[in-house]
């Protein structure tokens, strides 16, 4: 057991800093260990300059147990807001968590944290949430890790849910981290397939892995939550049914000015127009088959004639031929479209795991044998800057 040697303390923070789980304060001056949290690494001892810590191996202090999985009941969806407007991933989350609620025969909850957001909840419920766990609060007005990775754990640890689904979203990917680490669970990031083991009613999470060459289906059999990040666009949106209503379940929420360590002064929107390529329902993607920025501009050109926006491979990406914020596959966005066209794009399996759900894949390449081709709903084997052209002329005639 770590024990604080007070007078010694003189709260430098240097174990604060150092503790990989968030365990040890010290807001009041001197450290404080949250004993529900700490897992006894000893990590604070060597961090400590004054030796005020100690790992006494002969306490007597008795340590409540941790509960089994067998306690952890329900599927929890981090129901992710912005200036009071849900995430479009939300929406995904909750037509997955549904499925997997429904398999283990629970209830499926939206967990919404916010300040004056109550009327979202409507919406969650709509959206499929039996529960919406409302934590509202002045602090929690503007995203910030420690806020909200200290009321998340709280509520995680005092109702058990047994799985938590989070966007793999900017804010996703700093909060499921610091939750993992707290709780002390695994955590498998960007999956793109979860079922329901039938044997063992565990968490199937299913993720690329070496590149993509290799789909890997991770299993978390002794902790509890089972939790999963999830990629946007991976996971079909749920169906919006206002005759389903959610219980609204106000939660307390425990947190403080000395819980938070970093305060938003201000928050500055970046003027810079960025595609919208997750919920675009056409997107006409170029490869590196485009041959040059210049070539791009086709792409644009077609996009605007279907009424779709512009995507592109990572190869066309790292050649300088168009932004990042573009870039559809494993390692750029992953998108299911009504209509995917993909113009000189050969078709890796790293690009084909971002759009080989789309509804309609039309793919123009002059190679016959390129493998786009056994991914597409229509080919078009030819020259894009003869091809494409034509396209254009003929949708402006209609």
């Amino acid at each position: 057991m770590i024990k604080i040697i007070s007078e010694k303390c003189i709260g430098c923070g240097a174990c604060e800093a150092g503790c990989p789980v968030g365990a040890i304060s010290t807001a009041s001056g001197t450290a404080k260990i949250d004993y529900d949290v700490c897992i006894g690494c000893g990590a604070c001892v060597g961090n400590c300059p004054c030796e005020a810590i100690e790992q006494d191996e002969a306490a007597e202090e008795k340590i409540e147990e941790k509960p089994t999985t067998a306690e952890y009941k329900g599927v929890w969806v981090f129901a992710e807001q912005r200036d009071g407007a849900l995430m479009p991933t939300v929406f995904e989350l909750l037509g997955e968590g549904r499925k997997l609620a429904d398999t283990l025969g629970v209830e499926l909850s939206a967990l919404l944290l916010g300040n004056g957001v109550e009327a979202l909840a409507g919406e969650l419920g709509a959206y499929g949430a039996d529960r919406v766990i409302l934590a509202e609060s002045e602090l929690l007005n503007d995203y910030n890790t420690e806020a909200y990775a200290k009321v998340v754990c709280d509520l995680v640890r005092e109702r058990k849910p047994e799985i938590m689904l989070i966007g793999a979203t900017n804010i996703g990917r700093d909060l499921a981290p610091r939750l993992s680490a707290r709780l002390y669970t695994g955590l498998t990031a960007d999956c793109t397939g979860l079922a329901i083991d039938p044997e063992t009613k565990g968490l199937l999470q299913t993720r690329p892995a070496f590149g993509g060459n290799v789909m890997a289906t991770i299993v978390t059999p002794n902790h509890r939550p089972q939790m999963s990040t999830v990629r946007p666009g991976v996971m079909k949106k749920a169906a919006y049914d206002t005759a389903h209503k959610a219980i609204l379940d106000r939660a307390k929420v425990e947190l403080s000015d000395g819980d938070i360590h970093t305060k938003v002064i201000e928050t500055v929107k970046s003027l810079k127009q960025t595609v919208n390529l997750v919920d675009a329902e056409v997107i006409v993607a170029g490869g590196r088959g485009v041959g040059s920025a210049e070539g791009f501009k086709l792409i644009e050109q077609l996009a605007e004639a279907m009424g779709g926006v512009v995507g592109a491979s990572r190869a066309a990406v790292e050649a300088g031929y168009i932004g990042a914020d573009h870039q559809v596959g494993q390692t750029g966005k992953t998108v299911r479209p009504k209509i995917y066209v993909a113009c000189g794009i050969s078709g890796a399996i790293q690009h084909l795991a971002g759009m080989q759900n789309s509804e309609c894949i039309i793919a123009i390449n002059k190679n016959p044998d390129a493998p786009i081709f056994s991914a597409a709903t229509y080919g078009i084997v030819g020259d894009l800057h003869k091809v494409i052209p034509m396209l254009i002329e003929e949708l402006a005639s209609r």
